[in-house]
């Protein structure tokens, strides 16, 4: 049932919001904390997944919380940490030092994101319809833990995201508590961090396909790179030229459909 259509009043929630908050600080440190931490927040919003993920100043990402996972882990995990999160709006959100607090992936979506082919194979495959996250300051790393909704189910509404900015701070208190001194990143990276690289392109060519990977329209890369729409074109015509693609699907093939 959805926590506005118990009983009991607007605000009785707030009951059940207490007591499962109880139950995650008695087990902080221990095993079950994510799952009663999971618990708690479902008396604020329903949902159906919370994950995490962990980012390394060098852009490295590491599981952080992927136990529960619901449905497909080789796309939901396997295939994101091997480099598809590199075209992860929350991954850019925290990589560019955004103010602490709750991420909301349609406040941080490029303009063209639902067209992507990242969409298509992370959040369409999956059944993904929207997610928030909360901004973790970890020992070494920055890390997102995020709430999914997936299935025929709708978006989180304003009341929802507005219950969950209230919410922020103790979950992230506790959170940051919690993994502080359970989780530890590996200090020798075996694997470079994923990164959009080619020996024919220029350094523009490649913040441009990095961006259109991402979901930017032309108007929206040359907003963010200071660039004329034309002259992004002609940057793109280009990099396209030199690589032997015409489409961003054939893009998404080239740098990423085999990590």
């Amino acid at each position: 049932m959805d926590v506005a259509a118990r009983s009991g009043g607007a605000s009785a929630y707030i009951d059940d919001w207490n007591a499962g908050l109880a139950e995650a600080v008695a087990n902080l440190g221990e095993l079950g904390f994510p799952e009663a931490l999971e618990r708690a927040l479902r008396q604020l919003v329903s949902f159906e997944m919370m994950n995490g993920f962990a980012y390394s100043p060098g852009g490295k990402a590491f599981d952080l919380d992927n136990d529960r996972i619901v449905g497909d882990r080789i796309t939901i995990v396997d295939h994101y940490l091997a480099g598809a999160y590199i075209l992860d709006p929350f991954y850019d959100a925290v990589r560019s030092a955004k103010p602490d607090g709750v991420l909301v992936m349609r406040r941080l979506a490029p303009d063209r994101f639902t067209e992507t082919e990242y969409f298509h194979r992370h959040y369409q495959a999956t059944g993904i319809v929207d997610e928030i996250g909360f901004i973790l300051k970890l020992p070494d790393v920055d890390a997102v833990l995020s709430l999914s909704r997936i299935g025929t189910v709708p978006a989180f509404s304003r009341r929802d995201i507005a219950r969950l900015e209230s919410a922020a701070p103790i979950v992230r208190a506790l959170a940051e508590r919690h993994w502080r001194a359970r989780f530890d990143p590996p200090r020798q990276e075996d694997d470079a961090a994923a990164t959009i690289s080619h020996p024919l392109l220029s350094k523009r060519e490649l913040e441009i396909v990095t961006l259109i990977l991402k979901g930017h329209s032309t108007y929206s890369i040359a907003a963010t790179l200071g660039l004329s729409p034309n002259t992004v074109k002609v940057h793109r015509r280009q990099a396209y030229a030199k690589l032997t693609i015409s489409s961003q699907a054939e893009l998404f093939h080239l740098f990423l459909s085999r990590r």
